[in-house]
């Protein structure tokens, strides 16, 4: 039996207690040298290997972010989750973890600084089918917020906008107040056609920047269309994926560097048959509100 005359220091690991270095005062033990290496490697990591412990974190996902605004309902520090109600919308559940950055009111805090009740405006990410958060501002004033989805809905007589959000693919309601921001981006032929009502129609694609009301409803400051139904468009780059039994292809823009379903018809379209990934296309389409359909196939 190993006895002591001062209390000793004590390493739990993965369910193992080992015994370091006694304080001065302990019996002479010839095992206290051997102890000592061990707590040696334990605390730089050396041959014992018991010092890494914990695997590197994985580099943060990569993709498209969305800033989403809204007030933290409820923070889970067992599942490392953020609970968010998001205006003009129904709740979101946001994952973080050591590689989510904190701001509060623009300095730096820690992550286990997050508060229910605080109104946030949180970087997202998709990874996998979860949503991450990438950076966190909490804001002593209302923060604003994006969402970039698919119209369902408007109606000029309240002037409330209605979008399916890419990212929750949460309906989320927002108010156009006069003098909103409204214009079209994208390829010119689209970009330079003048606005007009039939942009916010259903099926068009936007990007809208928000803030809150005071009873934490959307009021839209910006909005962005990318594509409204019977727009004319035309994509150049390869071949990223080819699904000849469900007649589409994907086609990936260098210039921008994004993707775009196409769906085609291949007796429409022979040249269709010497598609492989990789084929450089120039497809020109139009959007009909659900997608984009191929009315000429190019091999270039």
């Amino acid at each position: 039996m190993i006895r002591f005359s001062s209390f000793s220091s004590l390493v739990v690991l993965g369910g193992a207690v080992l015994l370091a270095v006694p304080f001065a005062g302990a019996q002479s033990d010839p095992l206290a040298g051997s102890q000592a290496a061990v707590s040696a490697d334990i605390a730089s990591g050396g041959p014992s290997g018991l010092g890494n412990v914990l695997p590197p974190l994985p580099a943060l996902p990569r993709g498209r972010t969305t800033v989403i605004g809204g007030v933290i309902r409820k923070v889970d520090a067992v599942r490392d989750q953020i609970t968010l109600d998001v205006y003009g919308s129904k709740s979101m559940k946001i994952n973080f973890d050591e590689r989510t950055r904190a701001f509060s009111d623009g300095q730096k805090t820690a992550v286990d600084a997050l508060r229910p009740g605080e109104h946030a405006s949180i970087e997202t990410v998709l990874d996998g089918t979860d949503v991450f958060a990438q950076s966190i501002h909490m804001l002593s004033q209302t923060p604003e917020g994006q969402c970039q989805g698919q119209v369902l809905g408007y109606d000029p007589s309240t002037r409330q906008l209605t979008v399916r959000d890419a990212l929750s693919q949460a309906p989320i309601r927002l108010t156009v107040p006069n003098g909103a921001s409204i214009a079209r981006v994208g390829q010119p032929s689209f970009a330079a056609a003048n606005v007009n009502p039939s942009d916010l129609t259903s099926g068009s694609l936007v990007k809208v920047a928000f803030n809150a009301n005071n009873q934490g409803g959307g009021v839209a400051s910006q909005i962005t269309i990318l594509a409204s139904p019977g727009a004319q468009f035309i994509f150049t780059g390869n071949v990223a994926f080819l699904d000849m039994h469900a007649n589409t292809l994907v086609v990936q823009d260098p210039s921008n560097d994004q993707s775009y379903k196409i769906s085609f018809n291949p007796s429409q379209f022979p040249v269709s048959h010497e598609l492989r990934e990789g084929t450089h296309v120039q497809v020109k389409a139009s959007f009909n509100g659900s997608g984009y359909v191929a009315s000429d196939i190019a091999k270039n």
